[in-house]
């Protein structure tokens, strides 16, 4: 992503400033924003009826939704969505970093903590320093980035979702592929028998919801995350914390069953399972 990204807030901070004098003398005032989503402040150029960037003209949008971000497509703004099979849409958040969303249901947590640094403190869980690292189910890579920034030597990552990899490249909070990272686009729940065993020293596992991919909650995919992982190697795997009142399943518990029946020990974790790869008897 090299072009501007608005959201309505920038786009409101925009229009603010805008020169409403529309004669060829007409004053234009230069505002400090942010053009990627609070990743750095930049400074923009607005007249009465455009606004200037980097040399270069971009229009006022004439509708301007909250829960969209918008990217420039070289002759327009367009949403950063898109529908193949569902609707796959990059949401902003009040914290910089956004979140997105499949079909309209929310795949980062956003409503107490930014989910970038949300992803950060659960990647401490597992100590990535010099750890060759499997992240199963990539999204937005924010795993992957905070397994760079803490210095593993290799993460592999999983998203089977192209549409999802689309965003990525749109996102200046995604890592780019390369150096320490590989990103895959496929499905690790088919790939994972093909990797080697004792391949990894620890594991991040974040998969959708249990309604949605079941497979990525079963006990022969957890047999596989055994197999995959080193003896007294890490795994963190998300889980949320469903109300067991209205669901009815207690699926944190349920996962720690079903990896301890995998040869893992556990221990609950906030909101996930903190689990540590047995040696074998």
């Amino acid at each position: 992503m090299t072009g501007p990204l608005l959201t309505s807030k920038v786009h409101e901070t925009l229009r603010a400033a805008a020169v409403q004098d529309g004669g060829a003398g007409a004053r234009k005032d230069i505002v400090q924003c942010s053009l990627d989503l609070e990743r750095s402040t930049t400074s923009v150029e607005v007249s009465h009826d455009h606004w200037t960037w980097n040399g270069q003209r971009y229009p006022f949008l004439a509708a301007c939704k909250e829960r969209t971000i918008y990217y420039w497509a070289g002759d327009a703004f367009q949403p950063a969505a898109r529908y193949t099979h569902s609707l796959i849409k990059l949401v902003p958040t009040e914290w910089g970093s956004p979140t997105f969303e499949i079909d309209g249901i929310k795949m980062l947590p956003t409503a107490q903590v930014s989910p970038f640094e949300d992803a950060g403190r659960k990647v401490g869980f597992i100590r990535p320093r010099g750890k060759v690292i499997l992240d199963t189910c990539g999204g937005l890579g924010y795993f992957a980035s905070w397994c760079l920034q803490g210095q593993a030597a290799q993460v592999h990552s999983y998203e089977k979702n192209p549409d999802v990899i689309w965003l990525r490249g749109l996102n200046p909070w995604s890592p780019e592929a390369g150096g320490g990272l590989t990103l895959v686009n496929a499905d690790v729940a088919q790939e994972i028998v093909s990797l080697p065993g004792q391949s990894f020293d620890a594991v991040l596992h974040d998969p959708p919801r249990f309604g949605i991919a079941g497979e990525l909650y079963s006990q022969a995919f957890y047999d596989q995350l055994a197999r995959v992982l080193k003896p007294r190697g890490l795994l963190f795997h998300y889980t949320g914390t469903p109300n067991k009142l209205t669901s009815g399943r207690d699926v944190p518990n349920e996962v720690a069953s079903r990896l301890r029946t995998s040869g893992f020990s556990t221990e609950l974790r906030g909101d996930g399972v903190l689990a540590v790869r047995k040696r074998a008897a």
